[in-house]
């Protein structure tokens, strides 16, 4: 009831006098994803005032007045959101191109003498990407793990080692030559969605970021294209 009541009333408060539209991500995809692409959006609605909320866990969408989160689909949504559930991760190791040739690296099993970083979440990144990758026989052991995407990234992009991660926050440096990712990139087991609050379905602000990101998102993180 309480709950209820809340949103009631911040949906009274958006509709009485509009404030900035709150988008939530993490720090992640907001450094490596979204701002490379946020000029697109304000050249698409330049009347949409953006801020964020950077976080990537569970998140009260009324209490903070966020209007739409970026979440993957380990994280389990509030029950009185909309979820808009997008696109299937594609994740893949990515390293230096230096470190590439000095370690070797040229079919899945010369990962067992690399030197494998990881991500603290998901915890088991290399074990799920080794079935999807078609790689059996090698025991994933990182030596390192970074608390954020964009730390272990930047660690590989500087020749620490060897890194799974979502292909999507890596696509600007693989274009520009600092990181390769010697065996491509495949589906990974989490899903991207879109976390829209129940106060902001019909504004027309949400509704535009909402639709702009289901296009950005389907076009560079799925690049099977479905």
């Amino acid at each position: 009831g309480v709950a209820a009541a809340l949103n009631l009333m911040q949906a009274t408060l958006e509709q009485l006098k509009p404030g900035p539209l709150t988008l939530s991500c993490s720090a992640s995809i907001l450094t490596h994803w979204l701002i490379p692409r946020l000029a697109r959006f304000h050249q698409k609605h330049p009347d949409v005032e953006l801020q964020f909320n950077v976080n990537y866990g569970p998140v009260d969408v009324v209490r903070e007045n966020i209007g739409v989160a970026i979440r993957n689909s380990m994280i389990k949504p509030p029950e009185d959101v909309v979820v808009r559930e997008l696109v299937t991760e594609w994740v893949g190791p990515v390293c230096s191109p230096e470190y590439m040739r000095s370690a070797r690296i040229r079919k899945p099993s010369d990962l067992a003498d690399a030197k494998l970083l990881a991500p603290k979440t998901p915890p088991h990144a290399w074990a799920e990407w080794a079935p999807a990758g078609g790689v059996d026989g090698v025991e994933f052991q990182p030596r390192e793990r970074f608390e954020h995407f964009y730390v272990l990234i930047q660690a590989a992009a500087c020749g620490l080692g060897i890194a799974p991660v979502p292909r999507m926050l890596v696509l600007d440096d693989l274009q520009s030559g600092k990181l390769v990712a010697p065996f491509g990139f495949v589906p990974g087991p989490h899903k991207l969605a879109l976390w829209i609050a129940p106060h902001m379905p019909s504004r027309p602000e949400s509704q535009a970021l909402a639709q702009w990101l289901t296009e950005e998102l389907k076009e560079t993180a799925d690049p099977s294209g479905d």
